[in-house]
């Protein structure tokens, strides 16, 4: 069987939901998987995540351009965790035969601190499942780097089981820094778990890179196996990134994750912020959220806590509809990268309510001005509401089986700061 097949059927044995943007040398893969077009490619990874959060396994089948897209995302991910397996995968075109450029996407391995597979003609199955339960162990997102070689190879059809497994989320009491101390303590962990793949095969000189000719084959391509730096000579499809990565060392242990307890406090909203009542009614009704960047991330903290994640700027939309239904926002957010995937969601007409805290202003880094969001919103028929307007905000904070998006209009009050609380 051609690779294509054995991928296609892949993606759909071990992954619940799948979703694509075309693009070379992927379009093919997508469609016949049945693959869900998203507007973007970095909507497209919310929504993954968001199916994550609810117990589902997903695949994003994007080109090597786009996964540039999902930078933010997947680099909060590797920090704030998921639940089930998430794979990218990445469709590279080294000889640019049909891409604008011939970018080699497993350095975002390195850069994101990722496990990323490269299948050969014997573990188009096994590389996929590995992959996912990767994203399991290790709560980040997975990558499954592809290129036409593997694509067009006649392959062996090595159906391996699907065994689920369940990834973390990071703990509400950990700081960012905890959160930051936690992923890097896992990410030193992989490097065993490359060195004890069985998807390697070690037969001496010289080494090929997934599909790429070797006596030696190298799947797990990062963290590479300890064995690979013992190789002298390197056969791979694209840049030299085996070559030059042959030896890369774990991080050292780090100290355990720091929580709020041992800094001794918490930040939450300034103490007389408009939104504060909007929270309150929030919290009353239990409605869990997924929280954007900046003053929205404070409902992951005392004394709120409805946060489930966050996975940064503009993401809790689409996060937010493949999983509570509930997206907390702020204007700037909204505008800066949010807007592809609420007209995303309206476009499929997916259940969720969308809170826009309105003070045009960027809350979180010194009150730089930012555009009212109303006159880009106005296909969404949003509902504005004052944030001191108690009566109408307990009729309008509520979700639905529709897309609905709120917009509450308040005004930062001068000269204050988050509160900080201490523990």
């Amino acid at each position: 069987m051609k690779g294509i097949d054995a991928l296609v059927d892949a993606v759909c044995r071990y992954t619940d939901r799948q979703y694509t943007v075309p693009g070379f040398p992927v379009t093919d893969l997508g469609r016949l998987t049945g693959s869900e077009m998203v507007i973007n490619e970095k909507t497209a990874l919310e929504y993954a995540l968001g199916d994550s959060l609810s117990g589902k396994r997903a695949a994003v089948i994007i080109k090597n351009v786009g996964v540039n897209a999902c930078a933010d995302p997947l680099l909060q991910a590797a920090a704030q965790g998921l639940i089930s397996g998430v794979v990218i995968v990445a469709g590279d075109d080294p000889d640019a035969a049909g891409s604008q450029t011939a970018q080699d996407s497993r350095y975002y391995g390195e850069l994101a601190e990722l496990p990323v597979i490269e299948p050969d003609e014997t573990t188009c199955y096994a590389g996929m499942e590995a992959a996912l339960e990767a994203s399991e162990q290790f709560s980040r997102v997975a990558l499954l780097r592809i290129t036409p070689a593997i694509l067009d190879a006649d392959v062996c059809p090595d159906v391996v089981p699907r065994l689920d497994g369940k990834g973390r989320l990071s703990p509400r009491t950990w700081t960012m820094n905890g959160r930051v101390t936690a992923s890097e303590e896992l990410y030193r962990t992989m490097f065993d778990w490359s060195n004890r793949s069985t998807l390697n095969t070690w037969n001496g000189e010289p080494l090929g890179a997934g599909p790429a000719p070797g006596n030696s084959r190298v799947v797990t391509v990062h963290p590479l196996p300890s064995r690979a730096a013992q190789m002298s000579t390197v056969n791979e499809y694209g840049r030299t990134f085996v070559r030059d990565h042959r030896g890369l060392l774990p991080p050292v242990p780090q100290k355990r994750p720091e929580a709020m307890e041992d800094r001794g406090f918490y930040r939450t909203f300034c103490s007389n912020c408009p939104f504060k009542g909007m929270m309150d009614i929030l919290r009353e009704r239990d409605m869990l959220m997924i929280c954007d960047a900046g003053c929205s991330v404070l409902g992951m903290t005392p004394p709120y806590e409805l946060g489930v994640a966050s996975y940064g700027m503009g993401a809790s939309i689409a996060v937010a509809a493949r999983s509570t239904g509930v997206a907390l926002i702020g204007d700037y957010a909204l505008l800066h990268s949010g807007l592809n995937a609420l007209i995303d969601v309206y476009e499929k007409r997916l259940p969720l309510l969308c809170i826009v805290m309105k003070n045009r202003c960027t809350a979180m880094t010194g009150k730089q001005p930012t555009c009212d969001p109303l006159p880009y919103l106005a296909w969404a028929d949003p509902v504005v509401c004052n944030a001191l307007d108690v009566t109408m905000l307990k009729k309008e904070l509520v979700a639905g089986d529709r897309p609905r998006t709120l917009v509450v209009e308040g005004t930062c009050p001068e000269g204050c700061s988050h509160e900080t609380v201490e523990c």
